[in-house]
């Protein structure tokens, strides 16, 4: 049953409290020093620390800028990012795990730090993070966490069940001195210093393609030539340099946000069962405090049954925990899982040293995207990073786990493909409902069809246009999506997010 406390339609809070320029579309051939492919926070915050080094940058974005993951975040700035130490430390050993600390503990500082000198007014606040356990087996992972702290020598870490939310758990691991912010305000404050720096911005021009180590082809024809590309463009645009879409999934995950109680958590929580809850607050534009919930992840495209109920499922946590009684926003993001879940962040791949990448956060890129940033500035700029071998996406030595991890995600995709191209369609386009949308059967043929609430349809050939798996359709964020590797497209078509540059083929029908 649809909640009706539920907003109608998705929005993001990040997105409906903020105000953005509008920036030109790319309409000429350009040569510059650094070109930088996507404006999400690592493309902005890559241009911001270039900005200053006398290079000559500018920034395109396929779509509208900020308008991606960023946009969609949960924004908890922290370097506890989920129990994830206890697996570094197996899969890495401690100094390499350590190192992951450092890096995400100083990029949480550096974002304090620049947003104050700066004068970003970014709602930021420093809070304790805390890490729960609902269960008995959610315990044990707890205290191995524990473990993994006390090995790498991290500080500011205790256990304890007080942890200021309203229900009881049965353990917690709390970091000290977290932060949490507003991303879309931070990201902007950076974006406006980099303009006044000389960086140039577009947006709506979307990469096509990078045919040498130096030239970058738009969709619609434009070349852009540098001496270095930066592809932030969350999903690699040109993902077949290096082979990306074998080496990592997307995932989508949900949140709802309402105005807070008065005795509302004061830290930024997550738990480390399934599903996953995601708890943190903001203060909003009307000087009031909301309750963020976040969670309900699943592979894009994968998920059986109507999306909208994760929305659903989130609100009522927040009614029998919070007693939340209404909801102002309602919105879903995703994120990129690489398979031994660090990031890939450097040379993109072996053949061409002037093209990086920075890709594959795993939910956790607010201080990783800064991590990236950072890496990739010294590259441009020729200096060392300390950070760059663990996270270099060319990995010295595949582990067999990374080796399982690859053989599995496309045993996945593979069998996404043959079903779509196999599974029998039982709906008829004459049965499609009002405001929905769903593979139909038209006149024998396989359609994606959309019915706005006025009758208008709209119809696709529905098949990704990125290797060719079939799209389902997300009733949570009306959209195709592809179960493959991650690209979605709106109601019409238009491509969302990729690796997909090229829009779902439009089908013309006359009733």
């Amino acid at each position: 049953m649809t909640d009706k406390i539920l907003p109608s339609e998705s929005q993001s809070y990040w997105r409906a409290s903020t105000d953005f320029p509008v920036f030109p579309k790319l309409s000429e051939d350009i040569e510059t020093d650094v070109v930088i492919i996507g404006a999400g926070l690592t493309g902005i915050t890559a241009a911001y620390m270039l900005s200053t080094s006398g290079q000559k940058v500018m920034v395109v974005e396929g779509s509208r800028i900020l308008e991606g993951t960023t946009g969609f975040t949960t924004a908890k700035v922290t370097a506890q990012h989920g129990p994830i130490y206890q697996q570094l430390i197996t899969a890495f050993g401690e100094v390499s795990a350590r190192l992951y600390y450092e890096a995400n503990a100083g990029a949480k500082n550096f974002m304090e730090k620049t947003a104050k000198e700066l004068g970003i007014l970014c709602d930021f606040e420093k809070v304790d993070a805390f890490l729960y356990a609902d269960t008995e087996d959610g315990v044990d992972v707890i205290k191995k966490e524990m473990d993994a702290y006390q090995k790498l020598g991290i500080e500011g870490a205790t256990l304890t069940k007080e942890t200021g939310l309203p229900f009881i758990v049965k353990e917690s691991l709390k970091l000290e001195n977290q932060g949490q912010f507003h991303p879309l305000k931070y990201a902007t404050g950076l974006m406006k210093k980099a303009i006044e720096n000389g960086v140039q911005f577009y947006e709506q021009s979307r990469a096509k393609s990078i045919h040498s180590t130096n030239l970058v082809e738009m969709v619609e024809g434009h070349e852009i030539r540098a001496k270095k590309i930066l592809v932030c463009s969350h999903f690699p645009f040109n993902d077949e340099d290096g082979l990306y879409f074998t080496r990592m999934y997307a995932e989508r995950s949900y949140a709802v946000a309402a105005l807070a109680e008065a005795n509302y958590p004061k830290g930024i929580y997550i738990n480390v069962e399934k599903p996953t809850r995601s708890i943190r607050t903001t203060m909003g534009i009307d000087s009031k405090r909301y309750l963020l919930l976040g969670g309900e992840g699943h592979t894009t495209g994968r998920f059986q049954g109507d999306m909208t109920t994760n929305y659903e499922t989130l609100a009522a946590f927040g009614r029998e925990q919070f007693k939340i009684k209404q909801y102002s926003y309602r919105w879903s993001a995703q994120d990129l899982v690489t398979l031994d879940q660090l990031p890939y962040v450097g040379v993109m791949t072996s053949g061409l040293p002037d093209v990086l990448v920075a890709t594959g956060y795993a939910k956790w890129g607010m201080t990783n995207s800064t991590v990236a940033a950072r890496i990739m500035a010294d590259n441009v700029l020729g200096k060392e990073n300390r950070f760059a071998d663990l996270y270099n996406p060319i990995r010295s030595k595949m582990k067999k786990e990374d080796i399982k991890s690859l053989a599995k995600f496309n045993a996945s995709v593979a069998k996404e493909l043959v079903k779509g191209k196999t599974e029998k369609i039982d709906v008829l386009f004459k049965d499609l409902e009002l405001g929905k949308g769903d593979i139909v059967n038209l006149d024998g043929k396989k359609v994606g069809a959309f019915k706005d609430v006025t009758g208008k349809v709209y119809l696709v050939k529905p098949v990704c246009t990125h290797l060719g798996c079939d799209v389902v359709f997300n009733a949570a964020e009306c959209s195709w999506d592809c179960p493959c590797h991650g690209s979605r497209y709106t109601f019409t078509g238009e491509v969302l997010e990729g690796p997909a540059y090229e829009p779902l083929e439009k089908i013309e029908y006359a009733e």
